[in-house]
């Protein structure tokens, strides 16, 4: 169907008046002005009728429903009274939408046209590219966002905003067959990766589960000459580990988690188990000279045995100047031996050039450690030297952007703006030469999230979704950027199906274990936090779930625990020296029991500590202030300090921020809050995106 044929096909459905139901309620009249609704319950029942158009309600029903607790007189004179307002403000726009009787309520037939009925339109007439578009506008926006009378109203809903929602599904899932029937894989491809940004759970998590095959690129071993470090044998993995991801029957393990076992002497059985995939793929680089050998084999999980092999020997110039053809013959062959379907991958645009691949690979995995003295100085140092032989390397333009964002991130600087805005810079280069990258829109959205851009950052977050919906790092940054925004039941998909593809990666149950607590959920709270523990990393937010659980005792038990990696996983704010053991153990003391003790005292002196280190510290929006005041519900220093300047090494403090608990919850029943909210930007993204899980959007009181 062309573009004429579908608005003819519009416009059948006529009407005067166009609603928009995703998102906040709005009603637009037949010449494109807006009408406007300013009683809030009148409002309601035009959304609700538009949003069931063939379902008359009765009068009764819809008085309790929008005016719960009145005496039934009462309720059913107000809906009189907001029938007669409504129809006032219909009737001065030219519109004649409903059908009144003395028992029910619906809409004429044809009146009313809506954003959810014109994407069936697109969907079932087969105009695949304008339902793309319609459902990438829509995003994440629910269904009458923001609407919120009751109990008894959000029963009714959250019912009919499924039987849409499953109805939508329906459309597209109908829509992408027919797509798939005439071998249009791009439209096919578009629409898909489009959807699951809407219904994560629909492509992330469902479809790894139903006839993908797992499988784990782990490190190859690497017999070369001493001075390579393993380097090249590291690189033809990252290009595996990128070709492989693209084919559509494969769900691929994360790189982080996959090189957890490196080197290791444990049984297949038991790194599948750990990494939860079924097959691996195996390998190793034997490097002596100028000679090179590549030796490949899939290995079943179950049996442990090598069901399929590939090797190719040649010299090293030209096994680099074949090593795209070499990744493509792996992927191919191992598609074969897995039985899937043809399919095309795109190879990344690296380097023609030895010397700068091999500096490039050696700072990457360098920025992927990102942790230990003078690590993250020495990548940038090798990928600058990488970018002087081959400015053209995009892919190295990454790497460098993604290393400057660490350094703000991981180490104790004192410019990390000026860090941020460099690897903006570098990130932009990156996509003028290779637009098709997602690592480089997340580090522009990083640098968004510092300038108060947070509708940006989730822009640039969803696109390199779209882009690549199966790398388990978008997925993660994804589900993040949500929860700091205060929807953590939309996060949480993104978040599990992270975790899904890269178990083995501590940081991640850091959020997984925010997104639980702030859901109520707090046993999974412990548990996630648990896990991050036992993956070596800090114990900061199993305390706050402990806490919120009640077991104080364990809350400050736990905490102190972080004092052991202080130095090695985290570090003191930056300009400041570390303590002395000593002085390390009382800090640590006090702030764990300011934090979780729940003694009234112990908090007032630990918030008296923390405006000193606000006062003192070179950096004064440092993490080191932002979440200890989040978690003691210090809102007027949340303000102050995220409300000022938000960094990319402290905006993570916004996940703690949505957990409805004493004290932190006072931060967001703060007068000032809403204040701080415009200030910094998130108002705007939750207009776009969707409003918290905690916090209704305000209106307009009748």
């Amino acid at each position: 169907m062309d573009s004429l044929e579908r608005q003819d096909k519009l416009a059948e459905i006529g009407g005067h008046a166009q609603a928009v139901l995703f998102g906040p309620f709005q009603l637009v009249a037949q010449d494109g002005a807006e009408i406007l609704i300013s009683n809030r319950r009148a409002r309601a029942l035009l959304a609700m009728l538009c949003l069931a158009p063939d379902e008359p309600i009765d009068r009764d029903h819809l008085s309790k429903l929008l005016w719960p607790g009145r005496f039934e007189a009462q309720a059913r004179a107000s809906l009189r009274q907001c029938l007669s307002d409504l129809g006032k403000i219909l009737a001065t726009a030219d519109c004649d939408l409903l059908d009144i009787s003395r028992s029910r309520i619906r809409l004429k037939t044809g009146t009313v046209k809506t954003d959810l009925s014109d994407l069936h339109v697109c969907l079932t007439e087969g105009d695949s590219l304008e339902a793309t578009e319609r459902l990438t506008s829509i995003g994440t926006k629910p269904l009458l966002d923001q609407m919120n009378f009751g109990e008894a109203f959000n029963d009714w809903l959250t019912g009919h905003r499924h039987q849409a929602e499953q109805r939508l599904q329906s459309a597209v899932t109908t829509a992408l067959s027919a797509l798939e029937k005439r071998d249009n894989l791009a439209g096919h491809a578009r629409l898909l990766n489009v959807w699951s940004v809407r219904s994560p759970t629909g492509k992330t998590i469902s479809d790894r589960k139903q006839g993908k095959a797992r499988i784990a690129v782990l490190p190859f071993k690497s017999m070369s000459d001493p001075d390579d470090h393993g380097f090249f044998a590291d690189g033809v993995v990252d290009e595996l580990i990128t070709s492989l991801g693209q084919v559509p029957q494969l769900l691929v393990a994360g790189r982080t988690s996959s090189f957890q076992f490196k080197d290791s002497n444990k049984a297949p059985s038991e790194i599948a188990g750990a990494l939860n995939v079924s097959y691996l793929l195996e390998g190793s680089v034997h490097r002596q000279e100028e000679q090179v050998r590549v030796a490949v084999g899939l290995v079943d999980a179950e049996s442990g045995f090598e069901s399929w092999a590939f090797s190719y020997d040649g010299s090293l110039d030209d096994m680099f100047a074949a090593r795209a053809e070499v990744v493509q013959a792996v992927t191919n062959g191992l598609s074969d031996a897995l039985k899937l379907k043809e399919h095309d991958t795109k190879p990344r645009k690296l380097t023609s050039n030895r010397e700068a691949y091999g500096l490039y690979l050696q700072g990457r995995a360098l920025t992927i450690r990102a942790i230990g003295d003078g690590v993250l100085p020495t990548a940038i140092e090798l990928l600058e030297k990488a970018l002087e032989i081959d400015p053209e390397f995009a892919e190295c333009w990454t790497a460098l952007a993604e290393a400057e964002i660490n350094m703000t991130v991981y180490t104790p600087c004192l410019d990390r703006l000026e860090r941020c805005e460099k690897a903006a810079g570098y990130a932009k280069k990156a996509l003028s030469l290779s637009p098709q990258q997602a690592h480089a829109r997340i580090v522009l959205a990083f640098y968004a999230w510092t300038q108060n851009n947070i509708v940006g950052a989730l822009d640039l977050a969803f696109e390199a979704y779209r882009l690549e919906p199966n790398n388990p790092d978008v997925l993660n940054r994804v589900g993040s950027f949500l929860l700091y925004c205060g929807r953590s039941r939309d996060a949480l998909p993104y978040i599990e199906a992270s975790i899904d593809q890269d178990p083995v990666n501590g940081r991640n149950y850091a959020i997984l274990s925010a997104v639980y607590l702030n859901l109520g959920n707090v046993d999974a709270a412990i548990e996630a936090g648990q896990r991050m523990v036992d993956l070596g990393f800090p114990s900061l937010w199993l305390a706050a779930a402990l806490a919120v659980s009640g077991d104080n005792d364990a809350a400050v038990e736990t905490y102190q625990l972080t004092k052991k990696l202080m130095n090695t996983v985290i570090f003191p704010p930056a300009g400041s020296a570390p303590l002395d053991p000593d002085a390390m153990d009382a800090y640590w003391l006090m702030a764990a029991k300011g934090l979780w003790s729940g003694e009234d005292q112990d908090r007032k002196n630990y918030c008296i500590v923390v405006e000193m280190l606000h006062a003192t510290l070179h950096d004064p929006y440092d993490s080191t202030i932002t979440l200890p005041a989040i978690w003691m519900g210090q809102a007027q220093m949340v303000f102050k300090t995220l409300g000022q300047q938000i960094t990319t090494a402290n905006f993570f403090s916004f996940m703690s921020l949505w957990t409805d608990a004493e004290p932190i919850n006072q931060i967001r029943l703060d007068p000032d809050f809403m204040d701080f909210a415009e200030r910094i930007g998130m108002v705007a993204a939750w207009e776009k995106y969707g409003w918290p899980d905690l916090l209704p959007k305000p209106s307009t009181m009748n």
